[in-house]
């Protein structure tokens, strides 16, 4: 005979475990890396705004450069704001999960992002641009301070172990 369905009980039950609710340093840090995002996209609408004079510098400053090349890089400065902009919002996510996989790579990426920034700083004069992307980099600083305090630290080995 066929046995029907044991009948649930809704008490005994248990339910899911919900992911702890991020510290405020670690909430602290999401939002500062949303605003990083948003400070990439707003690099990457003036990059597309300021398209042909930066092909024009880019020739300008080099009677060897063939057009293609400028257009090259011109380009290439669209893709790494994208990616630079994509790269924040996933950190701010996973970090917001408590993944500590997510942690030690924004630490990485922020390290990346500083090395990047002294070679742009020994390579040339001060510009604006120079300067914006340091305003991004002490987001970035502030984050990463924010997300290896010792109240953060519980947090993620807590949601690692889920």
């Amino acid at each position: 005979m066929h046995q029907p369905y044991p009948a649930s009980d809704p008490q005994s039950a248990t339910p899911a475990a919900s992911p702890a609710e991020p510290p405020r340093q670690v909430r602290i840090a999401v939002m500062l890396m949303y605003a990083g995002a948003a400070l990439s996209a707003i690099n990457l609408l003036v990059t597309l705004v300021i398209f042909d004079t930066i092909e024009r510098a880019f020739q300008d400053s080099s009677a060897a450069v063939t057009p293609w090349a400028a257009h090259a890089f011109a380009v290439g400065a669209i893709v790494l704001a994208v990616v630079e902009t994509g790269l924040w919002l996933l950190m701010a996510y996973a970090n917001n999960l408590g993944r500590v996989w997510a942690r030690i790579s924004a630490t990485i990426l922020f390290a990346l992002d500083t090395l990047l920034l002294l070679y742009a700083f020994a390579r040339a004069s001060i510009s604006t641009s120079q300067l914006f992307a340091v305003v991004v980099w002490l987001v970035g600083l502030s984050a990463i301070v924010l997300l290896w305090r010792r109240e953060s630290a519980g947090f993620f080995a807590a949601a690692g172990q889920h």
